[in-house]
């Protein structure tokens, strides 16, 4: 097939399995079907739509009991989750903090939050996110430990922690990561803002880290309209968790007493009434996507130049975000793609733009980010809205 063809062979692929009319097809929108209306209206009854009120209560509870953390703190968004979670860890100003170079921006903004560096790693092409093995090398040339810290000896700057992130919703090689921190002194910090609903070995994301930092923003696997929440099993980091994004303000009934700078970072409990309603039906959702991602991985399993990625062998994953990988030779096809594709109605979109390619991380320091750099070029996110999947049959052993 001449190379101007594949644009047009990908979109009707798409819309074989999208089942697409004339409605444009969005690349990840939620799906509510259970009590969101019902919750909210109960919330704007009882008049506690802001920083007080039951849901939020319920939202982390309902959280815990997902993921398998003990503690979880409803905040307003992810970045904020995360830049609590690095400031929880002993992030200091000035401290290098090993990051992605393949990840949304918020990763690298939460670390310039706490007036530190970010130091760019590169990806593994298993599981698009951090390369275990190619980060210890880096370190093995970079690093020096003294008084079990980690300096980096080509700046002088300490490194004293790690930021894994789970690309589209895929777990990284956890075990390879741990290993490296236990090496280098490192804390371990997830960033699962897209890892809801998936699990490493069977263990839900965001329990391997110190802390997890989630997004519920409106394209999540469920949403608060805009929201986050940090995950530990440490309950002095959950409650110092709680003060600083509640302003550092003591307990007191009617006194505004304050004892250290804090952040006005808490989740209102408008939003986590939605919440509440959406992870009463997040198997749902889980069950449609990973549908749509099996629908997926068949029809594109016959198109040369061009793959659907699947989850790792040691993972489940929740398909957050659908990605096709064009092979090295298909590269240059990729914009092409996006316009048929976007002309078409059918929302897709690049990876994001590696970090050290963004003026503001451009003289951060890095690794080899050539798997990266490769991953960039290649990557297609298609839609991937729970509601494209089939339609939920519960099982015998569901709840009614």
């Amino acid at each position: 097939m001449h190379e101007n063809e594949k644009p047009k062979e990908i979109t009707s692929v798409l819309k074989t399995v999208l089942h697409k009319g004339s409605e444009p097809v969005a690349l990840h929108e939620p799906l509510f079907e259970g009590r969101e209306q019902d919750y909210v209206k109960d919330c704007l009854d009882s008049g506690y739509v802001s920083s007080i009120g039951s849901y939020v209560n319920q939202f982390e509870t309902a959280l815990c009991r997902f993921t398998g953390a003990i503690f979880a703190a409803a905040v307003v968004n992810g970045t904020a989750a995360l830049q609590i979670c690095l400031k929880l860890a002993g992030v200091q100003p000035g401290d290098e903090v090993l990051v992605p170079a393949l990840s949304f921006v918020a990763t690298a903004n939460a670390v310039c939050y706490c007036d530190a560096i970010p130091n760019l790693v590169d990806s593994d092409i298993d599981s698009l996110g951090i390369n275990a093995d190619k980060l210890d090398g880096y370190l093995k040339e970079i690093a020096v430990i003294r008084n079990r810290i980690c300096y980096n000896k080509r700046t002088g700057r300490p490194i004293r922690t790690l930021v894994v992130m789970h690309t589209f919703g895929h777990p990284v090689q956890l075990d390879r990561i741990l290993r490296v921190c236990d090496d280098y002194e490192l804390t371990l910090i997830e960033d699962a803002a897209e890892s809801l609903g998936s699990y490493y070995k069977n263990i839900h994301t965001g329990k391997f880290g110190k802390l997890a930092a989630l997004s519920f923003n409106g394209n999540k696997i469920v949403t608060t309209g805009g929201g986050g929440a940090i995950l530990t099993d440490d309950e002095y980091l959950y409650r110092e968790a709680k003060h600083l994004t509640t302003t550092a303000k003591l307990p007191h009934r009617w006194a505004f007493v304050h004892d250290e700078v804090g952040y006005n970072f808490r989740m209102p409990n408008l939003n986590a009434a939605l919440g509440c309603a959406q992870l009463e039906q997040i198997e749902k959702f889980l069950c449609l996507k990973r549908a749509l991602a099996e629908e997926y991985e068949k029809a594109f399993a016959c198109i040369q130049g061009i793959r659907f990625f699947t989850e790792p062998s040691y993972a489940k994953s929740n398909y957050w975000l659908n990605t096709l990988i064009l092979s090295e030779e298909n590269a240059l096809l990729r914009d092409s793609i996006l316009e048929e594709t976007n002309r078409q109605d059918i929302q897709t979109r690049p990876a994001w733009t590696l970090m050290n390619r963004l003026p503001m991380f451009r003289d951060c320091p890095k690794m080899d980010l050539s798997t990266a750099e490769s991953l960039e070029r290649r990557i297609i996110n298609i839609p991937s809205s729970a509601k494209l999947g089939k339609p939920f049959v519960p099982s015998e052993n569901d709840a009614p």
